[in-house]
């Protein structure tokens, strides 16, 4: 007896169960090639921190100089979480770095001179670009610097709790000092002092000196392995709370007096750096010798 070919089956061939249930199985997903998404997170977050950079530069040419401020301080904040949250996902790469330079180089480097320059530098003519030129060109070597030191000797366990100058963010707020100031004034109707901090030779001195501190081999804390003595943690808690509440109620002047502070900070940061490194290099092998002969 002859079975019938069925109309379901291909050119009216018998087709097997087990044919048919591989059939229905359903298909495996196809497995892609790349990174994860967690290591592109720091990537991302430093993307958002350039186009914040670019767009501080667009407020700047909009004469919105509060705006032009404000997004200048939140591509800091992206460049002080973008590395520590690459570190937390393992998500370090050399092509992190150098995109994170590069970011660097422009929300830093470039954007607060560019803005210093419309506010008030432009006044001074061919004069007034000169401190933007060089506050670029010093951020850029500083930045080189950085990236050199990543290839190269492993320098001392103290070391690593301090930067070689001031660092890029730190430069472009203290750099934005009189910007900080000019705001304050104008939100209390202080048509003097606002005078005074936009008159070129002001921003230009704040932008020469921050340039020569960026380049410097001052040693500047870096906050990354800093410990705390347990007596200065509740008074640094409360210092900090103090210090959000006043930037929210005032932010020009909180931002002015972070500046000051962490000018003031330096001189303490290099005795750290000198005591640390006393401690670390020990007594030296000929000052017993040269103790008896004295002696």
């Amino acid at each position: 007896m002859t079975i019938p070919p069925r109309t379901d089956w291909p050119n009216g061939a018998r087709v097997s169960p087990i044919r048919r249930l591989r059939r229905l199985r359903p298909r495996a997903r196809p497995r892609y090639q790349g990174p994860s998404f967690n290591r592109i997170v720091p990537n991302l977050l430093t993307l958002l921190g350039l186009c914040a950079g670019l767009t501080a530069m667009r407020f700047g040419l909009e004469t919105r100089f509060g705006a032009a401020a404000v997004a200048i301080c939140v591509a800091g904040a992206i460049d002080g979480l973008d590395g520590r949250i690459a570190r937390l996902l393992k998500a370090t790469s050399r092509f992190g770095a150098e995109f994170d330079s590069l970011a660097d180089f422009l929300c830093f480097g470039v954007a607060p001179a560019f803005t210093l320059y419309l506010w008030s530098l432009q006044r001074a003519g061919a004069f007034g670009y000169t401190p933007c030129l060089l506050f670029a060109v010093c951020m850029a070597l500083r930045l080189a610097r950085f990236n050199a030191s990543l290839d190269g000797a492993p320098k001392p366990a103290y070391a690593y709790n301090f930067f070689t100058g001031v660092p890029a963010p730190a430069g472009a707020g203290l750099a934005l000092f009189p910007l900080f100031v000019g705001l304050e004034a104008k939100s209390l109707g202080w048509i003097w002092l606002l005078s005074i901090v936009q008159y070129p030779l002001f921003p230009a001195f704040v932008l020469t000196g921050t340039a020569l501190l960026l380049v410097s081999t001052l040693p500047v804390w870096s906050f990354k392995n800093f410990k705390i003595p347990a007596e200065y943690v509740l008074p640094l808690l409360l210092g900090t709370g103090i210090f959000a509440a006043v930037l929210v109620a005032d932010p020009w002047a909180a931002l002015a007096a972070g500046g000051l502070i962490y000018l003031g900070m330096l001189p303490f940061s290099v005795r750290s750096f000198r005591r640390l490194r006393r401690e670390a290099e020990g007594p030296h092998p000929d000052a017993g010798e040269a103790d008896a002969l004295h002696g």
